[in-house]
C-alpha cells in the first residue's frame, strides 16, 4: 500500500511521518526505535489502513535531515512530546499509540504526561519501568544485554555505528533478532537514514541522555517513567528477544499502575524486532486491543 510524507514543524525542527488509510479513520500513530526506521512498520501499517485505520508513522527526531540539529536535545522526553504535537494534528479523532524500542520508551513518556491524549497505548519490546526493582534476579543477563549502552558514551560511536560496511547496526540486527533471516531490503532503509552522519550522531545521543541527570529532561524521563499509564496498555516481546529480555514482562508488568486496564504478551520464535520479523500476529494482537477501545467498531 502506497503512502504518502507530511511535516511538521517543531521545537525548531522539521518532523516528518508516513502516512497511509482513510482520512477519517481513527489514528494508529506507530513509532519506531534504533537501529530502525518507520519502514519497520510496512506489514503492519498496511494490515492497520486495510481495517480503516488512518496510519501514521512518525520519525524519531535525529532520524532524518531536517531533525537533526546541534542544538537540539535528543532524548525519550523530547521525542515523548514530539509524539504529543503529531497527535494535536488530529484533535476530535481517537489515536491508538503504538512504540517499538525507542519508541515505545517515548510513547510511555507521552502517554504519563497526558493520558487523555491517546485511546491505546502499545509497547513492543521495552516493559514498563515502574516496578523494575522487581527484575533484580534478571539483571545480571541484562546488564549484559545492555552492555552495548556503554558503547555509546564514547564520541566514537557514530563512526562506529556506519563503520565496515554499517557492520555494527548489522550485528545489533542479527543479535537482537538471532532467528530472523532478513533482507537487504529490509535492513536497506536503516543503513540509507544512518549513512548521513548527522543521524549516526543524533541516534546514539538518546543512549548518552539516560546518563546526564543534571539535564532536566534526564530526569523528567526518570520521573515519567514512574507514573501509573492511566490509558489501555498492551505489552508485547519476543520470546527470542537479545537486547530486551521477555522474561522482564513477569515482574515489571504491574496491574496497579494500569487503572484502565493491561496486557502482554510474548511471541514465540520472535525477537527484538517484532513487527518486521512477524508483522501478521503483531497485527492480530494489535487489532484485538485497538478494537477493544474503538468507538468506530
Amino acid at each position: 500500500m502506497t503512502y504518502k510524507t507530511i511535516y511538521l514543524q517543531h521545537d525548531n525542527l522539521r518532523l516528518s511521518a508516513m502516512v497511509q488509510g482513510p482520512e477519517n479513520g481513527a489514528v494508529a500513530m506507530l513509532v519506531h526505535g534504533f537501529p530502525d526506521t518507520p519502514h519497520s512498520w510496512n506489514g503492519v501499517a498496511d494490515g492497520l489502513a486495510q481495517a480503516g485505520y488512518h496510519v501514521v508513522r512518525p520519525w524519531l527526531r535525529g532520524y532524518t535531515t531536517g531533525s537533526v540539529s546541534p542544538n537540539a536535545n535528543y532524548d525519550p522526553f523530547n521525542a515523548g512530546l514530539d509524539l504529543l504535537a503529531w497527535r494535536n494534528l488530529f484533535q476530535g479523532r481517537e489515536v491508538h499509540l503504538v512504540g517499538h524500542d525507542w519508541g515505545a520508551v517515548a510513547g510511555m513518556a507521552a502517554a504519563a504526561t497526558d493520558p487523555q491524549a491517546w485511546t491505546t497505548l502499545s509497547l513492543l519490546a521495552i516493559p514498563p519501568f515502574q516496578k523494575v526493582e522487581r527484575a533484580w534476579r534478571l539483571l545480571p543477563k541484562q546488564l549484559v544485554l545492555s552492555a552495548y549502552m556503554l558503547e555509546m558514551q564514547l564520541d566514537s560511536a557514530p563512526a562506529r555505528l556506519v563503520a565496515n560496511q554499517f557492520g555494527r547496526i548489522r550485528s545489533f540486527w542479527n543479535s537482537w533478532s538471532p532467528g530472523w533471516k532478513y533482507s537487504e531490503s529490509e535492513i536497506h532503509p536503516v543503513l540509507d537514514a544512518f549513512s548521513n552522519p548527522g543521524v549516526a550522531w543524533a541516534a546514539t545521543r538518546y543512549y548518552r541522555s539516560l546518563f546526564t541527570l543534571h539535564r532536566a529532561p534526564t530526569r523528567s524521563i526518570y520521573a515519567l517513567s514512574r507514573k501509573a499509564l492511566k490509558v489501555p496498555t498492551l505489552v508485547m516481546a519476543g520470546e527470542n528477544d537479545g537486547c530486551m529480555q521477555a522474561a522482564l514482562l513477569e515482574p515489571m508488568v504491574d496491574a496497579r499502575y494500569f487503572p484502565k486496564g493491561v496486557r502482554s504478551c510474548t511471541l514465540r520464535g520472535c525477537g527484538h524486532f517484532l513487527q518486521a520479523e512477524q508483522p501478521g500476529a503483531v497485527l492480530q494482537e494489535l487489532l484485538a486491543h485497538l478494537r477493544g477501545q474503538d468507538r468506530i467498531h
